[in-house]
């Protein structure tokens, strides 16, 4: 089992806030992990490789970053690495790498120690350190699969053909309870690619406008949201679903203007997907086929 200095965790640790930090979006953590490897001068330890391939690096980092996470400073979901308003407040307070990483490291064991109902070990923070990266982690294996599974998934809708994404945007309105009366063939579409109503006869309002974008990166603006609120009626709602997202002014929008739009990127509308997979007929998950699969839970 290796062992890496504290001073050379916190270096690793600090330099990562400080690349994450202008991404206020945040970072896939593979992209991360590549600047971070790309911006230091790697040990031969840690450039060394596990036989899955992996170098030592990236799992003394994700190691590291737990105690940031449990502190509130690092964001992880679905493979997505952000730093918190909390951790950039910290990042911008403690200048000293060293000095930044032990902070992380108490609020971890205050946060463990609250869990746990006792009082938390803090005599180890007054003492020179020593940060074992573990050859195997519990917490570790569980995010990096989780990332695995969610690049798969995101890989596979983002490459989907449009058109056979609006149908897929409509198999998951009809599990929902709604009425999909009509899908927009190829060709112009005037902004709206599904209407939907509550009851079969769509003699009920409101009337769903949904307009689908299935793009690889390039989130849909404040003028993109816009367009699509000017199709919207005073009895309609709008569901407007995009694999890439949203901008925060296109996000701020909707928020100030209170209108019946829903917003959709990738995460919420996988969230939608699991949630009413048993409503799903054989041929929405024929389209879109998911297996849950089991992991122990980390601690914490």
């Amino acid at each position: 089992m290796a062992v890496i200095s504290m001073n050379r965790t916190s270096e690793l640790v600090h330099k990562l806030f400080f690349i994450l930090i202008q991404e206020p979006e945040g970072l896939k953590a593979r992209v991360a992990l590549e600047r971070l490897a790309s911006s230091v001068t790697l040990t031969e330890h840690e450039a060394g490789m596990y036989q899955s391939g992996t170098r030592r690096f990236e799992k003394i980092v994700r190691f590291a970053t737990i105690d940031c996470v449990k502190a509130g400073w690092l964001i992880k979901q679905r493979g997505m690495w952000l730093v918190s308003d909390d951790g950039a407040r910290a990042f911008k307070e403690y200048k000293d790498p060293e000095t930044f990483y032990r902070q992380a490291c108490r609020l971890c064991r205050e946060w463990k120690a609250q869990q746990e109902g006792s009082q938390p070990d803090l005599s180890c923070l007054n003492e020179p350190i020593e940060v074992e990266a573990a050859e195997e982690s519990r917490s570790i294996t569980f995010e990096q699969a989780d990332e695995q599974a969610w690049t798969e998934v995101e890989r596979f809708l983002k490459g989907m053909n449009p058109y056979e994404f609006q149908e897929v945007v409509a198999d998951l309105l009809r599990a929902m309870g709604q009425y999909v009366a009509w899908v927009s063939p190829p060709g112009k579409d005037g902004g709206i690619d599904i209407l939907a109503y509550p009851d079969p006869l769509g003699t009920k309002s409101p009337r769903l406008k949904v307009q689908v974008k299935r793009r690889s990166d390039q989130r849909v603006d404040l003028d993109g949201v816009k367009s699509f609120a000017a199709t919207i009626n005073h009895d309609d709602a709008g569901v407007f679903v995009c694999t890439s997202g949203f901008t925060k002014d296109a996000e701020e929008f909707v928020r100030r203007e209170q209108r019946r739009i829903m917003l959709i990127d990738l995460d919420r509308f996988f969230e939608l997907w699991t949630q009413f997979y048993d409503k799903l007929d054989d041929q929405a998950r024929r389209r879109f086929p998911l297996t849950p699969i089991y992991f122990l839970t980390p601690e914490g």
